[in-house]
C-alpha cells in the first residue's frame, strides 16, 4: 500500500481560508455588526505581526546591528499607520447602527485586547496591573525596546551610563537622566548616522501609536459619545488619559536640542 501524495498547495490552504473565513460570527443579524468584527480581527491580525516584528527589532538592536534594525523598525511604524487608516472605515458606522447591535456585546471589550498590551509592555510600560496575561507580564520584566536601543549605542561607542544599562527592566524607564540626554543629543547631531535614523524611526513608531490612541478616541466619541464603553469600561474618558503618553520620551526630550 503506497502513501496517498500530498495535497496540492494552494492559496486558499496556504493562508487556511476555510479557517480564517469561518471566524466571523456576528451575534445578530444587524447588516454593520460583520464590519465592527472583521475590523478588530484585523487589528488583531496587525497586532500579531509587530510583536512579530518587535522580536526581530530588538535582537537585532541587542546584537548592535542597526542597519538591519532600521527597516523592521520602518516597517513597524508603517503598519501602524495603516491600523490608523483603517479607522476610517469603522467610523463609517453610526451611533445608532452601533447601537442596534451593541447590546449583544456583553462584556467584550477592546480593553480586553492581550495583544494590544503586550505591545505597550514590549515598549515600555509597566504600569498595566497585575491581572495582564501572562505573555504581557512576561514582556514587562525582560528589556524593552527603549533598553535594546541604549545597548545597541553602547556596542557603537556611544557613552551610554553603565546604570541605564543594568537597570532593572521590570522599573518604568526613569525619563530625563541628563547621560542619557547626552548619549542621545551625540547620536542625533550626526543626521546621516545609522544609528540617528534608528532613533528617528523609533519616534515614527512612538508617533504611531499616539496617533492611534487619538484616532481611538475620536472613533469611540463619534460612535457613542460619553457613554460608558462596553464592559462597563470608562470609555471615552479612559482613552484620552493615555493621550500623550509617549513610549520614548527621552528621544521626545532631545528634539531640536
Amino acid at each position: 500500500m503506497t502513501d496517498a501524495p500530498p495535497a496540492e498547495l494552494t492559496y486558499g490552504t496556504y493562508l487556511r481560508l476555510p479557517d480564517l473565513l469561518s471566524c466571523q460570527s456576528p451575534r445578530t443579524h444587524h447588516h454593520d455588526e460583520l464590519l465592527f468584527v472583521v475590523i478588530h480581527q484585523v487589528y488583531e491580525l496587525w497586532f500579531t505581526q509587530i510583536l512579530h516584528e518587535t522580536v526581530r527589532l530588538q535582537d537585532r538592536l541587542d546584537a548592535g546591528d542597526a542597519s538591519g534594525a532600521l527597516p523592521t523598525a520602518r516597517r513597524i511604524a508603517k503598519i501602524l499607520k495603516t491600523i490608523v487608516g483603517q479607522l476610517d472605515v469603522l467610523e463609517t458606522m453610526t451611533p445608532a447602527q452601533f447601537a442596534a447591535f451593541r447590546p449583544e456585546l456583553g462584556g467584550s471589550s477592546g480593553f480586553q485586547s492581550e495583544q494590544f498590551r503586550e505591545i505597550e509592555a514590549v515598549f515600555g510600560r509597566r504600569d498595566l496591573g497585575p491581572d495582564v496575561d501572562v505573555r504581557t507580564a512576561a514582556a514587562m520584566r525582560r528589556p524593552s525596546v527603549f533598553d535594546s536601543l541604549l545597548r545597541c549605542l553602547a556596542a557603537h561607542g556611544v557613552d551610554v551610563p553603565v546604570a541605564a544599562l543594568e537597570r532593572d527592566p521590570g522599573e518604568p524607564w526613569p525619563a530625563g537622566d541628563p547621560e542619557v540626554l547626552a548619549a542621545l543629543r551625540s547620536v542625533l547631531t550626526d543626521e546621516t548616522s545609522t544609528d540617528a535614523a534608528v532613533c528617528e524611526a523609533l519616534v515614527d513608531i512612538d508617533e504611531g501609536m499616539q496617533e492611534w490612541r487619538y484616532r481611538h478616541v475620536k472613533m469611540v466619541e463619534r460612535i457613542i459619545g460619553a457613554a460608558p464603553g462596553t464592559g462597563g469600561s470608562a470609555g471615552a474618558a479612559y482613552l484620552r488619559s493615555t493621550l500623550f503618553r509617549p513610549a520614548f520620551p527621552d528621544l521626545w526630550a532631545v528634539r531640536g536640542a
